[in-house]
């Protein structure tokens, strides 16, 4: 609990995403049981995350407002939203939905005004090579997430308010875009203009791309919403413009990313070993062949079918890969108890 990183809800996005990918490539049976995980996963980190708000409120609150760290608790707006969506299409569930979206919103309300005002406010500030990460990035993720999120809920609703959430979804899109466009060029600009270390190319770098693949998914999203909302049809063609928009400026991502993971690994050597943070590199995968499915049947591309099927075995390999070193470190973590007590019973 006193060192949980403030990004471990990645571990909800990830299995979330996964999880709806299985149900949405027609094997139902995979989808519910990571939902049950991810239920687990959820009501943990949830249970652990407040403790430790309680138990060490300055480490928490210091993580909050730490330039590295403190965009990492985006990840709990991303899960949440990211769950509600499995709780609307694995068991049909508007009321789980519909709470889980307002949670969503309230997280990133709360975070987006915390989080950002004490970097712009705070008296020492790092420079822009030691204060910047892909990490950033997960705050389009959760903007990006509530879209999605009320997008579906949009369509289980009666008029008015199905007009209104259309509206509220499409704002949140438009934001995250523009949020991206501003990060993505300090990141691209710290890429470019400053030492680059293989310890520097942490696994939320792959968020470079699962932003733009979840931007891509709400889009497609709206694009199938507009019968129900007609200042949506009236926007089709930039809705379908910008979409598409999105996904290309995912998959430009993705050689970058293997080229740059070469690097770090077979070329410097950096080991690979679990840690946290590799739940932000499930993540993209899983949401780009979601993203790039519903994006092939809002616009009609059914020449795009083998790309999503390949990336989501890509995903699920590296769900398993990942969960393997999770349980891993939990066995570690039981045999140096276990031997401890051993010692001490000994004595």
């Amino acid at each position: 609990m006193k060192h949980l990183s403030p990004a471990y809800f990645a571990l909800v996005m990830a299995t979330g995403i996964v999880s709806i990918a299985a149900r949405d490539f027609g094997t139902p049976v995979l989808a519910q049981a990571l939902f049950a995980i991810n239920l687990v996963a959820y009501a943990v980190l949830t249970g652990l995350t407040v403790g430790r708000s309680v138990v060490y409120p300055r480490l928490f609150f210091g993580d909050m407002v730490d330039h590295r760290l403190g965009t990492g608790f985006f990840t709990a707006v991303a899960g949440s939203c990211i769950l509600g969506v499995q709780f609307l299409l694995i068991v049909h569930s508007l009321a789980a939905a519909t709470l889980f979206l307002a949670l969503g919103i309230l997280l990133w309300i709360g975070l987006t005004y915390t989080v950002f005002t004490a970097f712009t406010v705070k008296r020492h500030k790092p420079q822009l090579a030691q204060g910047i990460t892909g990490a950033w990035l997960i705050a389009i993720v959760a903007t990006q997430s509530i879209a999605v999120l009320a997008a579906l809920i949009a369509r289980e609703w009666p008029q008015p308010y199905r007009l209104e959430l259309n509206f509220f979804a499409l704002s949140m899109w438009l934001w995250g875009g523009m949020f991206y466009i501003w990060i993505i060029s300090l990141i691209f600009y710290r890429y470019s203009f400053f030492e680059f270390a293989p310890g520097d190319l942490t696994p939320p770098y792959w968020i470079n791309m699962g932003a733009m693949a979840i931007s891509t998914l709400a889009g497609a999203r709206l694009v199938e919403n507009t019968p129900d909302a007609p200042f949506l049809a009236s926007l089709l063609p930039f809705l379908k413009g910008f979409t598409v928009f999105y996904w290309a400026t995912g998959t430009w991502w993705i050689p970058m990313l293997l080229v740059l993971g070469v690097w770090r690994h077979v070329i410097q050597r950096f080991p690979l070993r679990y840690d946290p943070l590799y739940w932000g590199a499930v993540f993209p995968l899983g949401m780009y062949s979601v993203a790039t499915l519903q994006m092939e049947k809002a616009l009609d591309l059914p020449f795009l079918n083998p790309l999503p099927w390949t990336m989501f075995l890509v995903a699920v390999g590296a769900w398993i890969l990942a969960f393997a070193g999770l349980l891993w470190e939990f066995g570690k973590v039981i045999m140096r108890r276990a031997s401890g007590i051993r010692r001490h019973l000994t004595n």
